[in-house]
């Protein structure tokens, strides 16, 4: 049986390999729902419990501040920056 600690290392041997660091060009076309999802997701699985996941779980502190970059840009990039953080505090209010 495979143990918690095999995972990990798989996962850390993956995500150490020859390429895995090496920046991309992607050129995506998304709707403005889907960055805001897009968005909302990365933000809630970067602030769940990293238990949850053994991917997450092996990520660096820049990989993760790398994401928080990318979910950000986006953000930027469609005009929702002001939409996101209205949303996050009507959320927020629900909550409390």
């Amino acid at each position: 049986m495979i143990t918690k600690n095999d995972v990990a290392k798989v996962f850390d041997t993956v995500l150490s390999t020859p390429g895995m660091s090496e920046t991309v060009k992607i050129d995506l076309k998304i709707s403005r729902k889907n960055v805001l999802l897009l968005s909302h997701i990365i933000k809630m699985s970067l602030g769940s419990k990293k238990e949850d996941s053994m991917l997450l779980e092996s990520i660096s502190i820049d990989s993760e501040q790398d994401l928080k970059s990318i979910s950000e840009e986006c953000l930027i990039k469609a005009g929702l920056v002001e939409l996101n953080e209205k949303l996050l505090n009507l959320s927020e209010s629900v909550k409390q």
